[in-house]
């Protein structure tokens, strides 16, 4: 945790920290035409440190007594691999599943650990370089945890749910998942008025259902993580009021402790909510495999 920028408030602090690297400010709450870049940017370069992380170990396993690091990847394959035994009981399907849901967990819980390097280290050196190339530091945003970025949440979970309908169709089949929309979760009728009706019912709340996963499992991961990073800068802007006095002092001292407790405990909340993502996206996936 860094103090607060010299010359802003903490309100223009808070702002200018949550505020993101676009190519222009959004016309609307939905803006398709508007990119952020910071989050583009950590969340490509973070995949691919997972990505080479997973390569590594599996270089280097070995049949004889693993390393540490071998090990620590060896039970986090397990995990990953028995929970999704445990809810996704198509074999076949477990090939692309168990990989996706490992690459999901370790992908999240690598965007969710920018979370704990101190709020002001990227973005002061992003202002520094910003400046060089002869720009106002005062515009060079930049925000560092791009599961702190709804549209990145929200794309992990509408992909899930892409994989969900893929899925239905696969195991199903257009027919069946076609007749599954119209007949659970009330059934159908053998009176066609009310086999009308109960079909309209159970399409309209099939597709409710849909949507009300995709956005809550998007949301829930969002609110978690843009939560986490406005209190490390609330704890921030307490080392960035210090002065020379007993209050001041005060501050300072409360910023190291409040900083510390809240980045260990934060290191479970950011493993936890990888984990609850991943078994989320299994259940979604194994609901997709069941037939109804």
């Amino acid at each position: 945790m860094a103090a607060q920028e010299h010359g802003q408030t903490s309100g223009e602090y808070i702002i200018h920290h949550l505020t993101h690297l676009q190519n222009h400010k959004p016309a609307s709450v939905v803006d398709f035409t508007v990119f952020s870049f910071d989050s583009l940017f950590f969340s490509i370069l973070l995949g691919a440190l997972g990505c080479f992380i997973l390569w590594l170990a599996a270089r280097k396993a070995t049949s004889g007594v693993p390393g540490r690091f071998q090990a620590a990847v060896e039970l986090l394959v397990e995990m990953v691999d028995s929970q999704a035994k445990g809810i996704v009981h198509n074999a076949n399907s477990r090939k692309f599943v168990a990989p996706l849901a490992l690459t999901i967990f370790v992908w999240i819980f690598l965007l969710n650990a920018m979370d704990l390097l101190p709020v002001d280290l990227l973005p002061w050196l992003w202002g520094h370089i910003y400046a060089a190339a002869g720009h106002d530091p005062e515009h060079a945003y930049l925000r560092v945890v791009p599961t702190a970025d709804l549209s990145v949440t929200m794309g992990l979970s509408v992909a899930v749910l892409l994989i969900c309908l893929y899925y239905n169709i696969k195991i199903k089949g257009m027919g069946g998942w076609a007749h599954e929309l119209v007949t659970a979760p009330f059934g159908t009728s053998k009176n066609p008025v009310f086999a009308l009706l109960l079909g309209v019912l159970n399409f309209a709340m099939q597709m409710v259902e849909f949507i009300a996963k995709t956005v809550s499992h998007g949301m829930r991961l969002f609110g978690n993580m843009y939560a986490g990073e406005l209190i490390f800068l609330l704890i921030a802007l307490m080392g960035g009021a210090f002065t020379f006095t007993a209050t001041g002092f005060g501050l300072a001292v409360g910023h190291i402790i409040a900083g510390t407790v809240w980045s260990i405990f934060h290191i479970l909340i950011i493993t936890l909510q990888a984990f609850v993502f991943m078994m989320l996206a299994l259940v979604y996936l194994g609901q997709a495999h069941d037939h109804h």
